[in-house]
């Protein structure tokens, strides 16, 4: 349930009617936007609660929300939310994106990429350090070592850090290096990995499930802000269909109904949403058009022969930045801001 009102009303008034709530026991979450103010309400309300909110003075209507999720809700949070991470923005009309490889190889290689992101435009320098693979004799990343190696990577050319955490116990160490963590498309229903990244005080990318419905997506986000962080990101990065041809389908009309459905900033994963390396630019614009606030795309110096195995979906590095080129003559026609420097390869 919300309860809306001016906003124009007083924050002394604001703050009588989350009284009034909050003795019930119940929790509160406040949304200011430019013409209304939005208090939503968490927990079992009664009857009577409601009508008495809605006969106090300033309160101009009282909505019952029908939706499991409640905080990832538009309804409880009408304005776009904005992720600041230093100088970057995510969700604020700003194209935001995020270059690297599938996984950390060794040092050599992460920095090389790294520079060569920076060079491109990429404001995010993306890589696994452990790898969730279908097979137990798959290579699984190199672990701590390889998060040591992507943040020396990242702070010297002045890129931020992402990378995947897999489970509950290794979010700590995780945060200690990456600027935001990532959720896989394999454990965005591990509620206890979920919870943990609610209280770990860095932006958590979100990846949709690969059979998981935009409700089961928004409910799996709903984990993390109900565990007290609001910086979550969604990601399409397409789902398991009857086609064989592409690795999975990318659902890029998922960008528009989830920025419809919630707040938060959608990104789009063309690499693993076709895993064809000839797909990912034509998806890339694509995703751009379809509105996504940023884009994670995988980028390689050598991916025929990348140790995980999916150079088959990985760019080379001048087709990684002739994509970023044509995102910036293509952005402002979106109405998405993106530069690229001058002296880029």
């Amino acid at each position: 349930m919300i309860v809306i009102t001016s906003n124009q009303t007083p924050e002394e008034r604001i703050n009588e009617i989350i009284a009034v709530i909050e003795k019930e026991g119940l929790q509160t979450h406040v949304s200011r936007g430019s013409d209304r103010t939005v208090i939503g309400l968490i927990g079992a309300i009664e009857p009577k609660l409601a009508e008495h909110l809605r006969q106090m003075k300033d309160v101009e209507n009282v909505v019952k929300i029908s939706k499991s999720y409640k905080l990832a809700s538009r309804d409880f949070h009408p304005e776009n939310t904005v992720i600041e991470i230093g100088d970057v923005k995510i969700g604020g009309g700003d194209l935001v994106v995020m270059g690297g490889p599938c996984a950390v190889e060794s040092a050599e290689q992460i920095d090389e990429i790294a520079r060569l992101v920076k060079a491109a435009g990429g404001q995010v320098l993306r890589g696994g350090a452990f790898k969730p693979r279908t097979g137990p004799y798959s290579f699984q990343g190199v672990g701590v070592e390889g998060l040591v190696m992507m943040a020396e990577a990242g702070k010297k050319h002045g890129l931020l850090t992402i990378t995947e955490v897999m489970t509950p116990e290794y979010v700590d160490v995780c945060a200690e290096y990456a600027d935001i963590l990532q959720v896989g498309t394999r454990n965005m229903q591990n509620f206890d990995l979920l919870r943990k990244l609610g209280t770990c005080g860095r932006p958590v990318l979100l990846k949709r499930g690969f059979s998981a419905t935009y409700d089961e997506f928004l409910n799996a986000a709903e984990y993390i802000l109900a565990g007290g962080n609001p910086n979550v990101m969604l990601c399409e990065r397409g789902i398991r269909t009857f086609e064989t041809y592409t690795r999975n389908t990318l659902d890029l009309s998922a960008i528009p109904v989830l920025q419809s459905l919630s707040h938060l900033p959608v990104i789009s994963d063309p690499s693993h949403g076709t895993g064809r390396r000839e797909l990912v630019e034509p998806m890339t614009k694509a995703s751009v058009a379809a509105g996504a606030d940023g884009l994670i795309i995988e980028m390689h110096t050598d991916p025929d022969n990348s140790m995980t195995g999916d150079g088959v979906q990985s760019l080379f590095p001048d087709q990684f930045a002739a994509l970023l080129r044509d995102l910036e003559q293509l952005a402002p026609l979106l109405g998405k801001r993106f530069d690229t420097p001058k002296s880029a390869i």
